[in-house]
């Protein structure tokens, strides 16, 4: 009998090219999974690799075994989600980059307060690991984001997308600063010679802000900068006083007070934010409600942030304090806000709510 373990390894091959590849997708190491599909061959009585010194590639067998094991394991996922209860129940294991866990943990805790048959686990994923452990079946959502505005996870059509926000940088400054003055016009190019924190050169979000500084009229990244790795850390020493840093504004989700955010000028860098899910799953009840409230979340605080005041900071409209800004009602650390107390009456229990009413439909991904 052909073992699913395995053949799960042997569409990670498939999918990737390489022994290597495929163990560090499952995080396994290339020894075990070369051993394992060594047993699989055994178990399918027929070669399932060429391999060489160099390198090993799927037979015709291989092929047509690891077409079979991508529709068997979507066939056992869909057997789990006709048996589940209709109500929404069990365990959801969601994976989310630091600044969206902080964020949307309101929302998922919102949710699970809503049904009480619900579990949830949230895990923190570093840059495009909780997309793989979405298709390796490690979690069942993840919450995703991207530079490059050309997210298209691979994979046949196994996995579907959703659009949450678009998550521009925003000026980050300490209180004592000149430019907490929401009087004062934003003039990158006299902040040269600022003491600038920015992420470790080759980060997504360093790529950001020297795009932000070049198209300022500096020309490259900030002269000597102080690199740390972690935007919440950055986050934590402007508050200090340290520097000045040009962020995603959903860092601003832990509800630092010390700090006055303002919007940057002109063409902004920004980053969409998604939630990803197996095809196989998101008819899943509890899936569903889980994808639910994050849309409902999402598109909460994409309305909070549409009315923000241009240069608004620390406790206008969109700062630390204010209406839709960390701390305020209906912004990150606020109530009803990501960060903040959910109310059973707030967007987001109505939101999982409707949905326990609709069986567990999933809200229309992006194709």
């Amino acid at each position: 009998m052909l073992d699913i373990r395995r053949l799960r390894m042997l569409k990670e091959f498939a999918e990737r090219g390489t022994i290597a590849a495929a163990a560090a997708a499952l995080g396994y190491t290339p020894s075990a999974v070369s051993q394992q599909l060594a047993v699989l061959e055994r178990e399918a009585g027929v070669p399932l690799l060429d391999r060489s010194a160099r390198a090993a590639e799927l037979t015709d067998a291989g092929r047509r075994l690891a077409a079979s094991a991508e529709r068997i394991l979507a066939m056992m996922e869909l057997a789990e989600v006709d048996l589940a209860s209709p109500e929404p129940a069990g365990l959801v294991t969601v994976a989310a980059f630091p600044s969206a866990a902080v964020a949307f943990a309101p929302a998922l805790a919102g949710c699970v307060r809503a049904h009480p048959g619900l579990r949830l686990l949230l895990r923190q994923s570093s840059q495009g690991e909780g997309v793989r452990q979405v298709r390796t079946g490690e979690v069942d959502v993840a919450i995703a984001d991207d530079w490059s505005g050309r997210l298209r996870p691979a994979g046949s059509g196994a996995l579907r997308v959703w659009p949450l926000l678009r998550d521009p940088l925003v000026l980050v400054v300490p209180r004592a600063h000149r430019y907490a003055d929401p009087a004062v016009p934003v003039d990158l190019a006299a902040l040269t010679d600022e003491p600038w924190l920015a992420a470790p050169a080759g980060e997504p979000s360093r790529q950001a802000v020297d795009r932000l500084l070049a198209a300022a009229g500096q020309a490259s990244a900030p002269r000597a900068p102080w690199e740390f790795e972690g935007l919440g850390t950055i986050l934590s020493l402007v508050a200090r006083g340290i520097g000045i840093a040009a962020l995603p504004r959903l860092v601003l989700a832990s509800g630092e007070g010390r700090v006055v955010v303002r919007e940057l000028p002109g063409e902004v860098p920004a980053r969409e934010v998604y939630a990803v899910a197996r095809e196989s799953s998101i008819h899943r009840p509890s899936v569903a409600v889980i994808l639910e409230a994050l849309t409902a979340a999402a598109s909460r605080r994409s309305r909070e942030a549409a009315r923000v005041r241009p240069g608004s900071g620390l406790g206008g409209p969109g700062g630390p304090g204010g209406p839709g800004g960390p701390g305020g009602p209906g912004g990150p650390g606020g109530p009803g806000g990501p960060g903040g107390p959910v109310r059973r009456s707030a967007p987001a229990g109505r939101s999982c709510t409707a949905d326990r009413r609709a069986r567990g439909q999933a809200p229309r991904p992006a194709r």
